[in-house]
């Protein structure tokens, strides 16, 4: 299996964000992808590519383009006005606010955001349009005939909405390989997302819209992070009806109960008629996971890659989360190995 890499990632470093009441260390960091490309190659899982450009077009067709521009801006505004440190919002525009784009670089940040543990820096734009380019090479390999590629993007994507950025995420790089097999002439694209966190920024990029469907197996809204999408009974809306799927599941949720929600996905999937498969693979479904209260362990990685092989669709693998780094290496290769077979 080809991996898709840019060492462009490392330029979102960001310093701290804002988690259990204190700033601390970021739980994103650049070692996540080191780790995870180290095994690649030490797991010869295959050849290690460069993504190649795209530009913005490809973006722009899932994220607005008054988003793009803050995105591609904001640092050089925030640097002008406050100085050479990490950006973090201030304030959001909740019940009784009637929001509209501010002048200002805190009002845009509070603006185009959701949350305070999504430091912007100075290389944040380029690291985010880099990770586009990687899930964007990888999805061209996969319409050109790979059976499965992985894109191990950084920063992660599936928390990004057209408009808004957080979680770690600033665009959505799931959504735009989706958009762009779409584009590329599939007619029907399945998206599953695996991480432990919901994924409502691609649910809400595709809510309204049948030819492409979204299941996420995910922790609880009612305990967990975003808090405030992920429930069973958001099945779309419009055409969209019944293509968005939600698993949520409880702290404590072991592989027996994850992997039943896993084959309920998988019997959608198949039932839906794609012509293309994305996976958000996030790994902090793992029971050490320091910001995650699933229990998987790392062989059942095995068991998942080759259940979604079973759903026999082109593939595209695209990195999201995992934040028990010393064991993410291992853990994302086991999924992409059972992918291939092996155990």
């Amino acid at each position: 299996m080809k991996t898709i890499y840019s060492d462009a990632h490392r330029l979102q470093d960001g310093k701290a964000e804002l988690i259990d009441g204190k700033l601390q260390p970021c739980f994103e960091m650049p070692r996540r992808a080191d780790i995870v490309l180290a095994r690649v190659k030490e797991m010869n899982l295959g050849p290690v590519l460069e993504p190649k450009p795209f530009g913005p077009e490809p973006l722009a067709r899932v994220h607005t383009r008054p988003f793009l521009r803050f995105l591609e801006t904001a640092w050089d505004a925030w640097v002008a006005e406050h100085g050479d440190y990490d950006a973090l919002p201030l304030s959001w525009a909740t019940r009784g606010f009637h929001p509209r784009e501010p002048e200002s670089i805190d009002g845009k940040l509070s603006y185009f955001s959701f949350d305070a543990g999504t430091p912007l820096t100075a290389g944040s734009w380029r690291a985010a349009s880099a990770a586009a380019d990687v899930a964007l090479t990888g999805q061209n390999l996969v319409a050109g005939g790979e059976r499965a590629v992985f894109a191990l993007c950084r920063p992660p994507g599936h928390h990004a909405n057209a408009d808004t950025y957080g979680g770690y995420c600033l665009l959505n790089n799931a959504a735009i390989a989706a958009q762009a097999f779409r584009d590329g002439g599939a007619a029907r694209v399945a998206i599953l997302d695996v991480d432990y966190h919901h994924g409502n920024g691609t649910q809400a990029i595709f809510y309204d819209r049948a030819d492409v469907l979204f299941a996420s197996l995910h922790g609880h809204p009612a305990q967990e992070y975003p808090y405030f999408a992920g429930y069973e009974d958001e099945t779309g809306a419009g055409e969209g009806e019944g293509f968005n799927l939600n698993f949520p599941m409880r702290w404590g949720t072991d592989f027996t109960r994850w992997n039943e929600a896993l084959e309920q996905a998988c019997k959608r999937i198949a039932g839906f008629g794609a012509d293309a498969l994305v996976i958000s693979l996030g790994l902090d479904t793992f029971e050490e996971d320091p910001i995650s209260r699933f229990k998987l362990k790392s062989d059942d990685y095995f068991r998942i890659g080759a259940r979604i092989a079973a759903l026999n669709l082109p593939t595209l693998f695209v990195m999201e989360g995992g934040y028990a780094v010393d064991a993410l290496g291992v853990n994302t290769v086991n999924v992409l190995a059972g992918f291939e077979g092996e155990t």
